[in-house]
């Protein structure tokens, strides 16, 4: 019997009973319905994505997967809530900021995609709001994304502009996973199973003020980039006076100047860019993440006249199908809007996170070893990556996501959104507490000394 013949053998009642059986399925409705939804997801994900994101997510969420969200707080598929301090830094503004879902709402209606033939208005707004944002000091911008396509055009853009094919990045750094930006992601974790790179590059000590004049005076050079803040190893702001002498001896070698703050901009960490509030003479700068209001993939390379060159004599030299996207360009306006809208309560929250942060480090010396970071990205460094672990999976089941760090994993990190409230960061700080304490339980005398000798 075909699927038609099947189809037509069913009544109408039948049918309707048949596609209500589903829907309640499908949204958790029917007795035990949640329960039987996860199942289906975490079967569904090893079937056809991973088994070991199966597993992490079962755990994380044990044995729950995230239904939908608001402001600070997810909510689960077994009505459990949990506030989301992680997320990687997308969520900046929260999930679903009424102003962005209003402006992606309104393009939705009208042009939800480029005929990438016609010049598209929403793009172009998009990038002089950027830029002006900025200062208009970098005025040239070209939409990706996420951060890797961001670092793929600088750096591509960098290396035709000078004719130069050596970069110089940062030891700790990341800067994404696709082929090229892996090169500059100093983890030899993320290289694994691979032959190499085809991006000649040398990492830097962050401790060395004198490393990239040996570098340029060394050999020829097109960029030096960096990570104001690196957020993937352990929320580490790289000294400003090294960062200051970089920059210096870069310029006077012809060499471009990158700063990355995909993760760290835009507020994050308590300036618009933390690069360029230090003074530093960038030619590049990278954001990303919450650029799109949390709602919409989005990220950016503003850049000098000099450096965006080879683009502007060929705006073919690099495109990518859905770069400048009508809908991720919308929110753009609006979620820059609402993140300057919010930013002195940023850092108000930041002065009580810290504070907090510091006395849970005095209260629990046998299992963390200190806190680094600025503004809302914050690293707790624990004795080791297995007491890190122990409390993260703590964290999950009392109602708090943080986000590891990849290239740190004995540091959590604390990425509170602008919207949070001090009573978010009170009842985030007294989960911590509680899983600090409950891990702190088990972790062995040998390794509690050891801790103790260092703080």
């Amino acid at each position: 019997m075909t699927a038609e013949q099947s189809a037509s053998s069913v009544s109408a009642p039948e049918a309707v009973d048949r596609t209500n059986e589903a829907a309640h399925r499908i949204h958790g409705e029917t007795e035990g319905g949640a329960v039987h939804q996860a199942h289906e997801v975490f079967d569904r994900i090893r079937r056809h994505l991973s088994p070991k994101l199966a597993l992490t997510g079962s755990f994380a969420g044990h044995g729950a997967v995230e239904q939908s969200a608001e402001g600070c707080r997810v909510t689960l598929s077994d009505g459990r809530t949990a506030l989301d301090f992680g997320s990687y830094a997308v969520t900046l503004l929260g999930h679903r900021h009424p102003a962005v879902l209003a402006a992606v709402r309104r393009q939705l209606d009208t042009l939800p995609t480029s005929t990438r033939s016609l010049a598209n208005p929403v793009a172009a707004r998009a990038a002089a709001c950027l830029a002006g944002y900025f200062g208009d000091v970098l005025p040239k911008v070209h939409f990706g994304l996420n951060g890797a396509d961001a670092v793929e055009v600088a750096v591509k853009l960098a290396r035709v502009a000078t004719g130069r094919g050596r970069i110089v990045a940062v030891r700790g750094g990341f800067h994404g996973k696709s082929l090229g930006a892996l090169a500059l992601t100093h983890s030899p974790l993320y290289r694994v199973g691979l032959l190499g790179c085809s991006v000649d590059v040398v990492h830097v000590d962050p401790a060395d003020p004198d490393a990239v004049r040996r570098e340029v005076e060394g050999s020829e050079v097109a960029a030096l980039v960096f990570e104001p803040v690196q957020g993937e190893n352990g929320a580490v702001p790289l000294p400003p006076d090294v960062l200051a002498r970089w920059c210096e001896d870069a310029a006077r070698h012809g060499t471009f100047v990158i700063a990355d703050e995909i993760q760290c901009g835009l507020h994050r960490c308590g300036e618009r860019s933390v690069a360029l509030a230090q003074g530093l003479p960038i030619d590049a700068l990278l954001v990303g993440k919450p650029l799109g209001g949390g709602v919409m993939p989005l990220s950016a390379v503003l850049c000098s006249e000099a450096m965006y060159a080879p683009l502007a004599a060929d705006p073919f030299l690099h495109s990518a199908t859905f770069g400048g996207h009508p809908l991720s360009c919308a929110a753009l306006p609006a979620a820059l809007e609402a993140i300057e809208e919010l930013a002195a309560h940023g850092e108000e929250l930041a002065t009580i996170l810290s504070a907090a942060l510091e006395d849970l480090r005095r209260r629990h010396p046998r299992l963390v070893r200190g806190v680094r970071g600025r503004g809302l990205l914050r690293g707790i460094d624990f004795t080791t990556p297995g007491a890190a672990g122990a409390v993260v999976m703590e964290l999950a089941g009392a109602g708090l996501l943080v986000s590891p760090c990849l290239s740190s994993p004995a540091t959590v990190r604390l990425l509170p959104p602008l919207v949070s409230t001090e009573q978010d960061i009170a009842e985030a700080v007294g989960i911590l507490g509680s899983a600090m304490a409950s891990a702190e339980r088990s972790v062995p005398l040998a390794e509690a000394s050891d801790a103790e000798a260092t703080v």
